[in-house]
């Protein structure tokens, strides 16, 4: 027993509130079913993609690959529960999944940051060194930076995690959505401020480090493509940096409004903050592989060719 969590009544299972006072419960269960289905769907059709055909076993479809397997982790570590609540009408959740599921969800959120930095980098180099791209990103380079990015993220959440578990939880309610650890702090008997130190030095880190890092690559991207010669070149180098520049949108606006919200003094009330939760853990994910299926010519040529040997297989009668 962790002395920590010990306040006389050692806390089995918590109960979410978060959905409590909404009047359409069931439709907003259904539209986060759909869009995790969708999401699961299109994610795991270009994994398989990239994985089945060697032609596109090269750096930046790795990358496209490991980003599509972050999203699957990030966004199954909050839908699942929140759909148990809102259609299974399950509000229970017991003590260590609730912790891991906060684990996996804030390394989902971490890894999905430093994912879509190092696709900022590939482009960075795909643009500005093209001759040079296939000696400097190799395909073990990539695999290696991937692992660097989980493993920093790994890392990064322990504390976290110690922490939420080592909280004194005395009162078994969630007031919030699904767990995530501003959850779990608030659901415990002591001062929430104590414990979001760690937090908040992380998420500083990532808006103030790795936003800045990702805007100042596309400046240099932007003054290398401004320099082509020709108008059609810089048309083609922009548009292969929209599908980037999409997720990467996706991902910060949700943050940075929440962010600068807070810093002139607008505090949200609970309905507000599930919802912004709410759009930035679904949102990412179910955008991120739509769009790079649709806009990757490979990934899309590939899709069209796998959809036509099915049907030729299963030809309709």
């Amino acid at each position: 027993m962790n002395p920590g969590n010990d306040t006389g009544v050692r806390v089995q299972q918590f109960t979410i509130i978060g959905f409590d006072h909404l009047s359409n419960q069931k439709l907003l269960g259904c539209l986060i079913l759909i869009s995790y289905f969708l999401t699961l769907l299109t994610s795991g059709t270009n994994i398989c993609l990239i994985l089945t055909e060697r032609r596109l076993h090269r750096p930046m479809y790795i990358l496209i690959c490991n980003l599509a397997l972050v999203d699957i982790m990030f966004t199954t570590s909050a839908s699942t529960t929140m759909i148990s609540v809102l259609l299974a009408e399950i509000k229970t959740i017991s003590y260590y999944s609730c912790i891991s599921r906060m684990y996996a969800y804030h390394l989902g959120d971490m890894t999905e940051c430093l994912a879509l930095s190092l696709m900022a980098v590939d482009r960075l180099v795909a643009i500005s060194l093209p001759l040079r791209y296939h000696s400097i990103l190799t395909n073990s380079r990539i695999f290696m930076l991937i692992a660097l990015t989980w493993l920093i993220a790994i890392c990064a959440m322990i504390p976290l995690g110690l922490i939420a578990d080592n909280l004194p939880y005395c009162q078994p309610i969630i007031r919030y959505v699904f767990c995530d650890y501003a959850a779990m702090v608030r659901a415990a008997c002591a001062d929430p401020e104590q414990s979001f130190g760690v937090s908040t030095i992380l998420g500083i880190w990532l808006l103030c480090g790795q936003l800045p890092f990702v805007f100042l690559t596309y400046v240099k991207i932007a003054h290398t493509v401004l320099r082509l010669p020709n108008k059609e070149s810089q048309g083609q180098m922009f548009k292969t940096c929209t599908s980037h520049v999409i997720a990467v949108s996706c991902y910060f606006i949700p943050k940075v409004v929440s962010g600068l919200l807070t810093r002139v003094g607008v505090r949200l009330n609970l309905t507000e903050r599930n919802a912004v939760v709410i759009l930035s853990t679904m949102i990412p994910s179910l955008v991120n592989p739509v769009v790079y299926c649709l806009r990757t010519k490979e990934i899309r040529t590939q899709l069209l060719k796998t959809l036509s040997k099915f049907n030729y297989i299963m030809p309709v009668k």
